[in-house]
């Protein structure tokens, strides 16, 4: 066990709260003159809208007012002030704005009443005639007009240029292998729906809202609606899971912002199940890998092309290939990615945006080679090791994947597999074994915190990022209490609230390492401030004492050559005359250190699966994730982390899928009856091994862990399922008929 909480096993801060019904989320907060809003949704895919029939709706009792683009509150209308933070390229869609319906599902009016019964019943009575225009909603109807996109979206690197001649290494390898590979759309199903209340106080606005970065959602309101920014607040101290669908200001924030200010009074806008399927998504993306290889399998030639979905309107764009010229040792690789636009909303970043999707691929791919080349896919990935990034031309600041590969293979029993498909039986049950690697950006955004100090002792830590079920109230409260040597109890995190210190939207797994960093810097600033104030009192024994020879420990700072010599802190900020000492930091990712070193997180994931021989139904009984991410905060929250990630990749593999009635353009399977995702029943054991990792990226060494926990997941239940059955499914999810 560790000195201290951090690297611990620490219950979650806020774990009481949670299960006690206590913690108040968006959709949760009060106000006296409520009004509750319910979204009217798009019947058609594309077109534009003739006219309303609201006198039924109108007629309801407790009926406020209907909006529509007809009456809606002014909002400016130039690209830049609809942008937020995660707004890719193009224009983003603002509700309301006109008569053009440009997905199925898009919002078209909002009824507004005293009760969220009559707002139900009136929106149900809302009758909309609409001009129909012909959509499509499938991108491979779309592959010939596929493009690249003209401008790139911040902090997405496109595809690396060229090194080598991968076309003639694969002509010229004797062992080679080229597959086309997708992934069903999968929408964001966290458990908290989307919900914004927005309380009018004399015309400032206090919005609640499902979000994952509350400074990015003020920023659009005030620039959307030209608002004074001292006249907005925006909270969101509970987020009931996002996966990224909370990066972005979703619609019914902007719904609910524009009753409050026609009305001038509060307004909740709640979305229901079946919205929740009406905006983004993990894109539809068809890849294409051809790997060439000599007879050992060492790796001589990679291509792999991907074209991407995205909205009529935007440019959504991930990471997808990139990956391909990163995780494995080749010096003839050619990377491309293209985007096909289709009338639907925009899709957006899930779980590990890109790396799941172009992970994927490339280890379905490995496996194959694998196969072809008659060597084990274990020892195959061992031999194309990658020591350097080749796509930067950069070493590592760590990397401990091999180490990952050995253990994780250790506890899973690798070594027992037998090497041919279809050679491993139990009872009625085909059994395989697979693998695959994980990788993953060990990303940092610069980020504020504040730490204070009490007049009662507590330490009170403070900055607007969000927690969205990782686990951030808890690490931060474990960096604090290290640093001021106190009980975390005494320790009070304060977060998701936008008139605290800065701090970007939560997600790319940066906030532990930009947010803690930023907390520990504070601490330190603050024990200097702890220490001046201790010196200054009337006989001190720390008058002439450095801040390097002294301890902080039992809430009272000491010398260390004479721990008798001890002030506490309460005693010093009595004797100052303070109620309160805060310092505030700004943590800012080390750009030298960048430059040189090529940050990643790493995992190996091992899966059994056991697939009914007769039936072709699939349970996967047993994975191994071994994870490489540099120190661990918290052992307990980071291995939630890291089975949640995996239990979505068991759901991508085997369970989720939007289907598309390409007629209607829209997505049929819009509620938890149709759209699987993995039950209990589904998941049986998962064991999350942690590999020691040194790492300089920040002053903690930590790297996160949000979004690795799922990369490489599907493809190793994927590539074990083709250990089982000897059949290869190369679009997911493998659901019965494709193994039948």
């Amino acid at each position: 066990m560790p000195e201290g909480y951090v690297g611990g096993a620490q219950p979650r801060v806020d774990g009481p709260l949670k299960v006690s019904g206590l913690a108040q989320y968006a959709g949760e907060f009060p106000a006296e003159d409520l009004a509750y809003g319910v979204v009217v949704s798009s019947s058609v895919a594309k077109g534009r809208i003739l006219r309303f029939d609201l006198e039924a709706a109108r007629a309801t009792p407790g009926v406020v007012a209907i909006l529509t683009h007809k009456d809606r509150p002014t909002v400016t209308t130039d690209a830049e002030s609809h942008q937020d933070q995660a707004a890719p390229p193009g224009l983003p869609f603002i509700p309301l704005l006109d008569e053009r319906v440009v997905y199925s599902g898009q919002p078209v009016a909002l009824v507004v009443a005293e009760t969220f019964e009559a707002a139900r019943d009136a929106a149900a009575l809302v009758r909309v005639e609409y001009e129909v225009e012909a959509g499509v909603v499938d991108v491979a109807e779309r592959r010939d007009a596929a493009y690249d996109p003209p401008e790139k979206r911040d902090g997405v690197p496109p595809p690396p240029p060229p090194r080598g001649d991968a076309d003639g290494a694969f002509a010229a390898a004797p062992v080679k292998v080229s597959g086309d590979y997708r992934i069903a759309v999968e929408h964001h199903n966290p458990m908290e729906p989307h919900a914004s209340t927005v309380f009018w106080r004399g015309g400032k606005l206090v919005v609640h809202d499902k979000v994952q970065g509350v400074t990015n959602t003020k920023a659009f309101v005030v620039n959307l609606f030209g608002l004074p920014e001292d006249d907005v607040r925006v909270l969101s101290p509970f987020v009931g899971g996002a996966f990224g669908s909370g990066l972005r200001p979703q619609y019914q924030l902007t719904l609910a912002v524009m009753a409050a200010l026609r009305l001038k009074r509060s307004v909740r806008v709640t979305l229901t199940r079946d919205q929740m399927f009406t905006f983004t998504y993990r894109p539809d993306t068809l890849q294409t890998v051809a790997l060439g290889a000599g007879p050992d399998g060492r790796l001589r030639s990679i291509r792999h092309d991907a074209i991407a979905c995205t909205s009529t309107y935007e440019d959504y764009q991930e990471a997808v290939v990139n990956w391909s010229g990163l995780i494995y040792a080749c010096d003839n690789v050619s990377l491309s990615y293209r985007l096909a636009k289709v009338d639907t909303a925009t899709p957006g970043d899930m779980r590990a945006p890109g790396a799941t999707t172009g992970v994927y691929a490339l280890e379905a791919a490995i496996d194959e080679l694998a196969y072809a080349a008659k060597v084990d896919p274990l020892e195959l990935r061992l031999r194309n090791y990658a020591e350097r990034d080749q796509n930067d031309d950069k070493p590592f600041s760590s990397k401990e994947l091999r180490a990952c590969y050995e253990r994780g293979a250790e506890a899973f029993g690798w070594s027992r597999r037998s090497p041919e498909p279809r050679s491993m039986r139990e009872g009625r049950d085909l059994v395989g074994l697979g693998v695959a690697t994980g990788c993953w950006e060990a990303m940092m955004q610069p980020h504020s915190a504040r730490a204070a100090l009490t007049a009662d002792g507590k330490l009170e830590i403070a900055c607007a990022t969000a927690d969205i079920g990782t686990g951030t109230y808890t690490i931060l409260a474990q960096i604090g209490a290290d640093a001021l040597g106190l009980p975390i109890d005494d320790v009070v995190v304060r977060i998701g609230d936008s008139s605290l210190p800065m701090a970007p939207v939560e997600g790319g797994s940066w906030a532990a390492a930009s947010a803690g960093s930023a907390a520990q810097m504070a601490c330190a600033a603050l024990r200097e401030e702890i220490l001046k104030h201790a010196r200054a009192m009337e006989n001190s024994p720390l008058a002439n004492a450095a801040l390097d020879h002294v301890v902080f420990s039992g809430g009272r700072v000491a010398r260390k050559d004479d721990p008798a010599g001890s002030i506490s802190y309460v005693e010093a900020l009595k004797a100052a005359g303070r109620e309160r000492v805060e310092a505030k930091a700004d943590f800012a990712p080390d750009e030298e250190f960048q430059k040189k070193f090529a940050a990643y997180t790493h995992s190996a994931v091992f899966a059994e699966v056991r697939v009914d021989e007769e039936l072709g139904v699939v349970r996967v009984t047993r994975v191994v994730s071994a994870i490489a991410a540099g120190k661990i905060l918290n052992q307990m929250t980071a291995r939630s982390q890291i089975l949640g990630g995996v239990v979505m990749g068991i759901g991508m593999a085997l369970h989720e899928e939007s289907m598309p009635d390409r007629r209607l353009g829209r997505f049929m399977n819009h509620n938890f009856g149709e759209y699987h995702i993995p039950s209990h029943a589904d998941v049986r054991d998962i064991e999350v091994i942690f590999v020691d990792e040194a790492d300089e990226a920040n002053p903690l060494g930590i790297k996160g862990l949000g979004e690795i926990g799922i990369v490489g997941a599907a493809a190793a239940v994927a590539n074990a399922v083709f250990h089982a059955t000897g059949k290869r499914v190369r679009e997911l999810p493998i659901t019965p008929d494709k193994l039948l």
